[in-house]
């Protein structure tokens, strides 16, 4: 769901034409797909050898709620810093070529804004990647499951974009609906790194007998957060955030983008 966001955002703020828009989407999941089979790989070796690694996993959640709960929205909409110092040493036109990736413009070849596109796309999928990762370990450790559960998600972000694009601006309480779930499974994490402990400086190397979480409890915290977030949102998130012109002028962008593509799909 944070991908899609994002996705959103990006197609808004760069004002991509609404017949690339598919294009587009389509090497942001690839990239995503790219960046999860990486950090998938390297998760399921970590925790197969070294149990500890939970520590770092669920450590690394619990920030990334905190986080995401302490940005401002603005923050949200920024381009990344790297991309920002990217972008300022290349050589950009300001209007798009088609799908090119490289123009001319009285006699002078320079990059379409197009390139910046898929930079800011690559950039927070990978992102997004690190942040994920760690999150579904802590339902299962199969890494099987892990892959193919990412790659379905995935996929059905293209359906989800044009299906869900204009509803995302009154979701608004999603954010800290997300964040509380990366939260939970921090600790889960913990608890289960506590119950498998081999670090010679916590209960002398041995296991600490604390609670588990279940994995039916745990899609059932999941499941219903994202029902109470979403619930929440469509009944008093308007009023709540009533007035906020920033976020409504960025939410009629997208709304705009999502529907533009939508027509252009049929």
């Amino acid at each position: 769901m944070d991908n899609l966001f994002v996705f959103l955002i990006i197609m808004a703020e760069f004002q991509v034409p609404r017949r690339y828009q598919q294009e587009v989407l389509m090497v942001g999941i690839i990239i995503a797909l790219i960046a999860r089979v990486v950090f998938i790989a390297i998760g399921a070796v970590a925790i197969e050898h070294l149990t500890w690694v939970f520590y770092i996993f669920g450590a690394f959640l619990l920030w990334t709620a905190w986080h995401q709960l302490k940005d401002d929205d603005d923050g949200e909409e920024a381009e990344p810093g790297l991309v920002a110092k990217l972008t300022r040493r290349l050589n950009v036109a300001e209007d798009y070529d088609g799908n090119k990736l490289r123009t001319t413009v009285n006699g002078k070849r320079m990059f379409t804004p197009m390139v910046v596109v898929f930079i800011t796309i690559g950039l927070t999928d990978v992102m997004f990647a690190v942040d994920s990762i760690p999150a579904i370990f802590g339902l299962t450790q199969n890494g099987f499951i892990v892959l193919t559960a990412n790659i379905f998600a995935l996929m059905g972000l293209r359906q989800l974009y044009f299906l869900l694009g204009g509803l995302m601006d009154r979701l608004v309480y999603l954010k800290h609906g997300l964040a509380f779930i990366l939260a939970f499974i921090g600790v889960k994490l913990i608890l289960h790194a506590l119950h498998e402990n081999e670090l010679p400086f916590i209960n002398g190397g041995q296991p600490v007998p604390v609670p588990e979480i279940s994995t039916f409890l745990s899609l059932g915290v999941i499941v219903g957060t994202l029902v109470v977030a979403t619930v929440a949102s469509l009944l008093w998130g308007k009023a709540a955030h009533e007035g906020d012109v920033p976020r409504a002028e960025s939410a009629e962008r997208m709304r705009q983008v999502s529907d533009a593509a939508r027509r252009d799909d049929r």
